[in-house]
């Protein structure tokens, strides 16, 4: 039996980690099969695609917040708040093992309904030819670097150029690479056929794109190319759907995808192309590729404008792929010069936007000056959507920045001769050997870069710290919940400001991969003092001032009951993970506490905790690594023997290396 589940809770994420937790081992122990999709405040995370809904025999939907049931029409559905799914797992399951659950009906749409919508807004044109494009990228990409390195370490400059000896190893590799390219055109064709018309469509589509690309077939000197090997795809895609409508004997069906489909296509879509569409799309290929070749001036600087702003545009969407496309399918004919300022172009979004983050730090969170530096290496290895979250957050700034770095680039590039003889960009390409006139090359993609950089840096407004904001007349508190950490902001009276200002500043650069990065043994107690939360979270605010964690103790104290107000961080099975976020936090971090009589923490269970974990993270710090350890944490103190672990450890040390493991 297959069920699929999903956790969510209005606040925090504890619980919906919690309750995903429990459901996994609960089906895992009672041999069912399982997925769940968590809704936490990090996003959806495992998401249920349509064909796991298709397949499923029923859904667990554990939350205390609305979750849309349309994807679940047709399906039995069971509806219960986050805590069941946490205490009664084996419950939910036996539930929905039963006919004791109704079938969810839509009073909207059904899922087919809506998996037909999704399918008629999508362009199929478009939807087939990407999905030949992406099995045929790794086949240009391939041959072009094993033939950039053999040019590189095994070529010979002459007069010509540089030539590889015909004797040297070298030359294999080359011949490899080259057997490589030769895959273009027939994989396009046979998996834009696969695309529209499955399986069957494969073997007349790649024919018909090897007869597309051989000239001979039709009597010309030069091949269709990839205009030939697109036509071709369709028109076997096409083809085979006609045919698989055709009624013949159910005795002939069996065998009907496996010989006399691709037969009857393979034989349409050859003779059609050698008769009739060969010559004609090879005629016009050849014109096109003489017209490109022959561009000089003004026309060849407009080209390389529309592609340079073509790859920039969507960092790796639809316009991104058109161009990358085009410029691949010249690589194959021996027009380097049209990828060569595409190369450039690839690069510069990624490695403008990392420069940005380095130049001037004011205008950037910390979250986006790691980011920044992520992007910076993508950049080098020609990945243009390194640059998306900054677009994604800052698009009408981003987007037009990252554009006119690109054209600059891709212009300098087209006026200098770049050439690049591999369906990729960025220097790595430069560095394989892949690129003809390095030097321009370079030059372009650094003027890119900084035009990129400068550009966006003169549009950003500065980032301004929380506490330019506070005022001196008195003290008002307000809590935001977001991303299920409270954001606490504080009007600060004038002795109270006189203390942040002698605040140490906030450490940055917080990487946090697991618990221990923000937790060490002075942070820790096993034998909390305090018989009552407040008493506790005085008790561990102290621990944090006395490391120099926080700026002001009734500040964090307040942002933590905030919290609690929102709802108990008393998780239940004896567990409380009270936690805040503050301008008052100097740096992110986690007191973790044993009390062995219990504290009241309110917890939905009745049970009073014992193991407690403060965390405390700065108001300014963006991202979602305090947020994975805190699905991180829930998750693990599910498992009962960790728990009974680190209740009977005795000193630190021994709890210190439990805690290690939390990752």
């Amino acid at each position: 039996m297959r069920l699929l589940a999903v956790t969510a809770c209005p606040v925090g994420i504890a619980h919906t980690y919690m309750a995903a937790e429990n459901l996994q081992k609960a089906a895992d122990d009672m041999g069912v099969d399982m997925k769940v999709e968590t809704q936490g405040s990090i996003g959806a995370e495992n998401e249920l695609t349509e064909k796991d809904i298709e397949e499923a025999d029923g859904i667990i939907i554990a939350s205390d917040k609305d979750i849309s049931k349309e994807r679940f029409a047709g399906k039995k559905l069971l509806v219960v708040g986050v805590q069941e799914g946490i205490r009664n797992p084996e419950q939910l399951i036996k539930r929905v093992q039963s006919d004791d659950v109704p079938v969810y009906q839509s009073e909207l749409k059904s899922a087919e309904q809506v998996k037909k919508e999704r399918k008629d807004k999508e362009n199929p044109i478009y939807r087939h030819l990407m999905n030949g494009v992406s099995y045929m990228i790794p086949f240009i990409v391939v041959g072009g670097l094993l033939i950039a390195i053999s040019l590189a370490i095994g070529g010979e400059q002459t007069p010509g150029g540089i030539v590889i000896p015909e004797d040297s190893f070298w030359k294999q590799i080359e011949n490899i690479g080259n057997a490589s390219f030769s895959f273009m055109v027939p994989i396009l064709a046979g998996f834009i056929a696969v695309s529209i018309a499955d399986r069957p469509g494969l073997v007349p589509g790649m024919i018909g794109g090897y007869i597309a690309n051989t000239g001979s077939f039709y009597g010309s000197e030069a091949g269709a190319g990839f205009i030939g090997g697109i036509l071709a795809g369709f028109l076997a895609g096409y083809v085979v759907l006609a045919i698989k409508k055709i009624k013949v004997p159910q005795a002939v069906q069996p065998v009907m995808p496996i010989i006399f489909i691709p037969i009857i296509a393979s034989l349409v879509v050859g003779v059609l192309f050698i008769t009739v569409i060969g010559a004609p799309v090879a005629s016009i290929f050849a014109s096109l590729t003489t017209w490109l070749e022959g561009m000089q001036g003004a026309s060849s600087i407009v080209l390389a404008l529309i592609l340079g702003a073509m790859i920039a545009v969507d960092m790796g969407g639809p316009f991104n792929k058109v161009a990358f496309l085009f410029g691949s399918a010249m690589i194959a004919e021996g027009n380097y010069e049209i990828m060569g300022p595409i190369a450039v172009a690839i690069c510069i979004p990624p490695l403008g936007m990392g420069l940005a983050t380095f130049l001037n730090k004011r205008k950037y969170q910390p979250a986006e000056k790691e980011t920044g530096k992520a992007s910076f290496t993508m950049g080098l290895f020609g990945i243009t959507e390194g640059a998306i979250p900054f677009a994604a957050q800052d698009p009408l700034r981003v987007i037009p920045s990252i554009m006119v770095g690109s054209i600059t680039g891709s212009v300098i590039a087209m006026l200098g001769n770049v050439g690049d003889r591999v369906a990729h960009g960025g220097p790595i390409v430069a560095v394989l050997g892949a690129v003809d006139n390095v030097l321009m090359f370079f030059i372009a993609a650094i003027i890119g870069t900084i035009v990129t950089a400068v550009m966006i840096n003169l549009l950003k407004k500065d980032v301004m710290p929380a506490s330019a904001a506070a005022t001196s007349e008195g003290v008002e508190v307000t809590a935001n919940e977001t991303d299920g950490m409270t954001y606490a902001s504080e009007q600060t009276n004038e002795d109270q400001q006189a203390d942040e200002a002698d605040q140490e500043p906030m450490e940055d650069n917080v990487v946090i991969n697991k618990l221990t990065d923000i937790l060490n043994r002075d942070l820790m107690t096993m034998n909390v003092s305090g018989s009552t939360k407040e008493e506790v979270v005085d008790e561990f605010v102290q621990m944090l001032d006395a490391n120099h964690c926080i700026a002001s103790t009734e500040t964090v104290k307040q942002a933590i009951f905030d919290r609690e107000k929102e709802s108990t961080t008393g998780l239940g099975m004896n567990i409380a993970i009270p936690h805040a976020k503050s301008a008052a936090v100097k740096k992110p971090a986690v007191v973790f506490g044993i009390s062995q009589d219990g504290i009241d923490w309110q917890s939905l269970d009745g049970s009073r905790a014992k193991l407690i974990f403060m965390i405390v993270i700065p108001e300014e710090k963006e991202g979602n690594d305090h947020l994975k350890i805190l699905q991180m944490l829930s998750r693990k103190l599910m498992d009962d023997s960790f728990r009974e672990q680190l209740l009977n450890a005795e000193t630190k040390e021994e709890a210190y290396k439990l805690l290690d493991m939390i990752q």
